[in-house]
């Protein structure tokens, strides 16, 4: 009863395209997202820096050297002669350089003559003299002038041999020692954004790690028991929510020291509430579905109904969610350790490095604009994605 069909017959029903399953298309549409492609590359960007950058940067974290402390990134080195350059510090002291930007370290003094205000080095068989007595002629008896916004060239003079040398015979070069610049303490910003990437991605990993094995699976059964069960569910939901952060990060540092694991911890017992209400709220609608009347009536459990039918269901908004809950853990943290409730040092926190840049936010810009736009390229870059992320997994959306 059976023919076979003539296969020039089928030409108009051939397949325009292949067939793409859901997790294809997603990934077909969020390449087309420029802004999350965007995002995604600065964060595989940052993870990769966090990840391997220390490795080649020369220097640890906790690496000092107080000789060279608070050096920019961009250097004004002073030509002495002889192909020898030395850069003028704020401090009132000359360091050593070639002629590309790399630091050689501070000079051999021979007099530090703090009384008449001036240094004498010696410098490759040179004795040069840095004369900072300037700096003080605007200082009269009882008052304190300040002149931070003179130019630093006014404040010194400089003799080589005896003879006063052209202190505006400089040239601008970048730092080749340290390419961010050195803190207060000298040690390697660059190096200490990088170890502080490690710690942000670490709680960023944890807070999502926590989502979704406690808020996903705690909205989910409250959402489908109802009654009674989610009620008393998401009460605990309310109390731990009313409950300010700043005030559980201090008791537990009363239970234990601060430092990473308090935050750790800390974001374990409150950063999933948020997904917890997600997830009850898509479970009550999801769950009067048909397809979950069948599984019923086919004898599945509750718990494989949860996790095997309702959550998979729901894995939109909660892929987004968890995607947000990264910068906002992130940002907590750097928060945290801002104020003191963080990382101990000599640990790297991008909010323990904006913390120890605050004082000298005036002298030393650059040590607090490092760690301020490493914390706001990561914001960006989970926020373009969750957004692109939001727009992909939104089945009224696909074409």
């Amino acid at each position: 009863m059976w023919e076979p069909i003539n296969k020039d017959l089928l030409g108009s029903a051939q397949e325009t395209r292949k067939s793409l399953t859901y997790w294809q298309d997603v990934w077909r549409r969020l390449r087309q997202n420029v802004m999350a492609m965007t995002g995604l590359v600065i964060i595989a960007t940052i993870a990769f820096l966090a990840m391997f950058g220390p490795m080649f940067s020369g220097y640890s974290y906790s690496e000092q050297n107080t000789a060279l402390a608070n050096i920019a990134p961009n250097i004004q080195l002073t030509n002495i002669g002889g192909g020898d350059y030395v850069l003028v510090h704020n401090d009132y002291k000359l360091i050593e350089a070639t002629a590309d930007g790399e630091l050689l370290g501070a000079p051999e003094i021979i007099e530090d003559n703090k009384a008449e205000k001036f240094i004498l080095y010696r410098i490759n068989g040179k004795e040069v003299k840095f004369d900072y007595s300037v700096a003080q002629k605007n200082r009269t008896k009882g008052s304190k002038v300040s002149t931070e916004n003179t130019d630093m060239k006014t404040k010194y003079d400089i003799y080589v041999n005896g003879k006063l040398i052209d202190k505006y015979n400089v040239k601008d070069v970048w730092n080749k020692s340290y390419i961010l610049g050195t803190d207060n303490l000298g040690r390697d910003v660059w190096t200490r954004v990088l170890y502080g990437a490690r710690i942000s991605l670490t709680v960023g990993l944890v807070a999502s790690v926590v989502n979704l094995f406690i808020g996903v699976l705690y909205g989910g059964i409250s959402g489908y028991e109802g009654g009674r069960v989610d009620n008393i569910m998401m009460r605990i939901v309310d109390i731990i929510n009313s409950v300010p952060l700043l005030l559980i990060v201090i008791l537990l540092m009363v239970v234990i020291s601060p430092g990473l694991h308090t935050i750790i911890l800390t974001i374990g017992l409150v950063y999933w509430v948020g997904m917890a209400r997600l997830v009850r709220g898509q479970v009550l609608s999801l769950k009067e579905q048909e397809f979950v009347l069948a599984a019923r009536a086919l004898g599945v459990s509750k718990t494989k109904i949860v996790i095997k039918h309702l959550i998979p269901n729901a894995i939109g908004p909660i892929v987004v969610s968890m995607m947000m809950s990264i910068p906002s853990a992130i940002f907590t943290e750097a928060f945290l350790s801002f104020i003191g409730l963080g990382v101990s040092a000599p640990e790297a926190s991008w909010g323990t490095l904006a913390n120890d840049a605050l004082g000298g936010i005036r002298s030393y810009p650059y040590q607090i604009i490092a760690p301020s736009v490493a914390i706001a390229l990561t914001m960006f870059g989970f926020n373009f994605l969750g957004d692109g992320l939001r727009d992909a997994l939104d089945p009224r959306l696909r074409k």
